[in-house]
C-alpha cells in the first residue's frame, strides 16, 4: 500500500513540477498544462532529418529518461523504504548523471545538423566541469556517513543536517544540479533565443514528448538527490517519512525555477571557468573542511 502511495506521489511531484515550471517562468497557473503538452506532442508528426545518424537517433531520447528514472531508485522514502538498498548507492547516483551526458551528446550528433551539435558540445562541456563539484560534494557527505549507502548518508544527519554541516558542499551541488538540468542560468545547450532549441532542436513528436518527461524527472531526482544528501531525507516532525521527502523535493525543484529567473544568463565560457577556476577548488576545501571536522 505504501509502495502505491510513494508512486502516485511521483506522479503527482512531477506533474506539480511542470505546472510550477509554467507558474514561475510564464506567470500564469495552468493546471491543465501537463496534460495538454503530452497530448500535443504525442499526436505531433514525428518529422524525421534526412542525414541523420539512425541508432543515436532513436536510442539518446531513451537512454535520457531511462537514467533520469534509474537515478531515483537509490533514494529510501522512510526508513525502511527504498527500491534499491544499494552499498554503492552514492556511486550509482553519480555514475547515472554521467550517462546523462552521453545521452545528450548523442541527441546532438545525430540529427546531423549545426544548432543540435552545438548544443550537445556545450552540454559535454558543462556536465564535464560541473561533475567534478557535484562528485566531491557527494563524497564529503559520504565521509560523514563512512558508507555510500544511501540510508547511512540519511541517518548520519540525525540532529544536524548536511546543509549546516557543510554549507559549502550543498551550495556547490545546488549550482551543479542547475547546470546538470540545464535551467536558466545554465541553459545554453537549449538557449532558445540562440540555437532554436538547441539540442532538441531535430526533435519532434513522442521523441521530443521523452526528452522533455525526462528532463521533468532529472529535475525531481537531483531535487530528490539533495534532499537525502543534505536536507535529512524522511527526516521531520509529526508527519511520515514520505511525506516529508516529497514536501522537501517540490520545495527545492520550485526553488530551482525561482533562482533560475532571477539571474542573468551566463555566457558559456564563464560558466566553464567559475566551475574550474572556484567551485573545483571550493569542492576540495570542502572535502578538506569535512575530514577535519570528523578527525576533531
Amino acid at each position: 500500500m505504501m509502495w502505491m502511495i510513494i508512486g502516485i506521489g511521483c506522479l503527482v511531484s512531477i506533474y506539480a513540477i511542470v505546472v510550477l515550471e509554467r507558474r514561475l517562468v510564464y506567470k500564469t497557473w495552468e493546471f491543465g498544462y501537463p496534460v495538454a503538452a503530452f497530448a500535443s506532442y504525442f499526436i505531433q508528426e514525428n518529422v524525421k532529418p534526412r542525414k541523420r545518424d539512425k541508432t543515436f537517433y532513436e536510442t539518446a531520447p531513451i537512454l535520457f529518461i531511462t537514467v533520469a528514472v534509474l537515478a531515483i531508485g537509490i533514494f529510501p522514502w522512510a526508513e525502511s523504504s527504498v527500491i534499491a538498498n544499494m552499498a554503492t548507492g552514492a556511486l550509482f547516483f553519480n555514475a547515472a548523471l554521467a550517462y546523462i551526458m552521453v545521452a545528450l551528446v548523442m541527441a546532438g550528433w545525430a540529427p546531423n545538423a549545426v544548432y543540435p551539435m552545438i548544443g550537445g558540445w556545450r552540454f559535454m562541456g558543462q556536465l564535464i566541469a560541473y561533475s567534478m563539484p557535484i562528485v566531491m560534494a557527494i563524497t564529503a557527505t559520504v565521509m560523514r556517513a563512512e558508507s555510500m549507502n544511501m540510508m547511512a548518508v540519511v541517518e548520519s544527519q540525525t540532529g544536524l543536517w548536511n546543509i549546516v554541516y557543510q554549507p559549502v558542499g550543498f551550495l556547490l551541488f545546488y549550482a551543479a544540479s542547475l547546470a546538470l538540468t540545464f535551467l536558466p542560468p545554465f541553459d545554453l545547450p537549449n538557449a532558445p533565443g540562440e540555437l532554436e532549441g538547441g539540442v532538441f532542436a531535430e526533435f519532434t513528436g513522442t521523441r521530443l514528448l521523452i526528452f522533455r518527461l525526462g528532463r521533468i524527472i532529472l529535475i525531481f531526482s537531483l531535487s530528490l538527490g539533495i534532499t537525502h544528501f543534505f536536507l535529512g531525507g524522511w527526516a521531520g516532525p509529526f508527519l511520515p517519512g514520505y511525506v516529508w521527502v516529497f514536501l522537501k523535493t517540490i520545495l527545492v525543484a520550485c526553488s530551482f525555477f525561482v533562482v533560475g529567473n532571477l539571474l542573468p544568463r551566463f555566457r558559456h565560457d564563464h560558466t566553464l571557468e567559475w566551475s574550474w577556476k572556484l567551485a573545483t577548488p571550493l569542492a576540495l576545501f570542502n572535502i578538506l573542511w569535512v575530514g577535519i571536522l570528523l578527525l576533531l
